[in-house]
């Protein structure tokens, strides 16, 4: 019988539960709080999904799996199972006593506090049970997460990545700033190219606020190849003015039945529009005779006899 994740967690030592669901600043000593326990639970975690993704997409790429990894293992989708089986309300619950009760429940409703709250109870049923009883139930309780990861998820930080490849580039993320307390920060990141900030993004972690600042760059980088692309100019080809009332092909037609050289040539001739002569400061252009008659010529070289 599969058991599921909340099964496993009911029936781990009371012990181990309590370690599980504390956070390292409602104690002195940091290994009691859930730190190794998170620690080995990201790596059950990550092979449980692995072998699963591997598995269940036969035909997939190594980077196809390794973007669809990425994000059914991400803090995000980490969060929203500890929302699923209501881990925070246990941490409230469990917290030692003595501390402010703001505090704790702010504690339980931090997203990076709820995603290591189901690594760290991964972590704990895996000492407990061992990977075949574990894998399954964590399987069973990231199913709908990697159906969307396949479905409609996009790794916005590969995808510039590859864009940013073909040109070989690459880009550097930068922490512009981080707010708030230990168990609550805020987190802008500057996605940098070549010097130049192309994207910014804010996030409850590092991981998020780069995923944001990648999406403002891929929206800039394809803005910038829209404005850069040539328009394109439709061009008219010019009509041909017919040279006169016999069109081309009829003298080629006569040439190709026989014709001489000399007969295509006059026949072209004819056919061409007579232009007038052009006439600059009034001078009347000469004749033909005119222009003999002014040649002079070249005198004969008398004969030796003579």
């Amino acid at each position: 019988m599969t058991l599921q994740l909340q099964d496993l967690l009911d029936r781990l030592d009371e012990r181990l539960v309590r370690q599980a669901f504390t956070h390292s600043s409602l104690v002195d000593d940091r290994s009691r709080s859930y730190e190794r326990l998170e620690l080995l639970g990201d790596s059950v975690l990550s092979l449980c999904i692995t072998s699963e993704l591997f598995r269940r997409f036969p035909h997939h790429t190594e980077g196809h799996l390794a973007r669809l990894r990425a994000y059914v293992v991400s803090r995000e989708t980490c969060a929203r199972v500890a929302i699923a089986f209501d881990l925070g309300r246990r941490l409230s619950r469990l917290a030692p006593a003595g501390h402010d009760p703001a505090e704790v429940r702010q504690l339980s409703r931090n997203s990076n506090v709820l995603a290591d709250l189901t690594e760290a109870v991964i972590g704990a049923a895996f000492l407990t049970f061992g990977l075949e009883t574990v894998r399954p139930a964590v399987i069973e309780a990231f199913d709908e997460h990697i159906a969307f990861a396949e479905r409609s998820h996009v790794d916005n930080k590969t995808q510039l990545q590859e864009v940013l490849a073909k040109s070989a580039r690459t880009v550097v993320y930068r922490v512009v700033e981080q707010t708030g307390p230990a168990h609550d920060r805020r987190f802008q990141v500057a996605a940098v190219v070549d010097g130049e900030v192309l994207g910014s993004g804010q996030g409850q972690s590092k991981k998020r606020a780069e995923q944001m600042a990648a999406g403002g760059a891929l929206v800039q980088l394809s803005s910038r190849e829209r404005s850069q692309r040539p328009r394109k100019v439709r061009l008219l080809a010019r009509r041909r003015r017919p040279a006169g009332p016999a069109d081309e092909g009829h003298i080629l037609g006569e040439a190709a039945a026989g014709e001489p050289a000399e007969t295509l040539s006059a026949a072209v001739a004819d056919t061409a529009p007579e232009s007038p002569p052009v006439v600059a400061d009034d001078t009347v252009p000469e004749t033909a005779p005119e222009r003999r008659g002014r040649s002079r010529r070249r005198p004969r070289r008398a004969a030796a006899g003579d």
